[in-house]
């Protein structure tokens, strides 16, 4: 069973070795950042936003790099999804007047030829860090 109060054991543990393989994986984006900006003077501006960082969490650079990213994660996450593939909620009016699902590969499109707008994400869980999704 599990403690309410206390949690399990074993998923604190898995958070924990998240959590460092995060820092690490970031700390490597940073010194990557650092190494590849030496010479065009914006070693300094990359050094003073990610300054505050003292624990080397990242977390500023976290959010900056899912800003950057999440269009493209997205795609990424809805590549091999069939045509008739469905999303869990009602997304996309297709005619402007009514909601229709999103059944391209759970993208919306514009319906005037295939593939238009296929890019559009049918909902705002881009924007809401995945911890908090769930």
């Amino acid at each position: 069973g599990r403690d309410l109060f206390y949690g399990n054991k074993q998923e604190k543990e898995k958070r924990k070795q998240l959590d460092e393989n995060l820092k690490t994986i970031f700390k490597n984006i940073y010194e990557k950042l650092l190494e590849d900006n030496q010479t065009n003077g914006k070693k300094e501006e990359i050094e003073r936003r990610y300054k505050d960082d003292d624990k080397k969490n990242f977390y500023q650079l976290r959010e900056d790099w899912w800003t950057a990213n999440r269009a493209t994660i997205w795609e990424a996450i809805t590549c091999h999804a069939g045509e008739s593939d469905k999303y869990f909620r009602k997304t996309c009016g297709g005619s402007g007047k009514t909601a229709t699902e999103a059944i391209h590969k759970c993208r919306c499109g514009d319906g005037k030829k295939p593939g238009a707008n296929a890019d559009q994400v049918p909902t705002y869980f881009d924007y809401v860090p995945q911890y908090l999704r769930w």
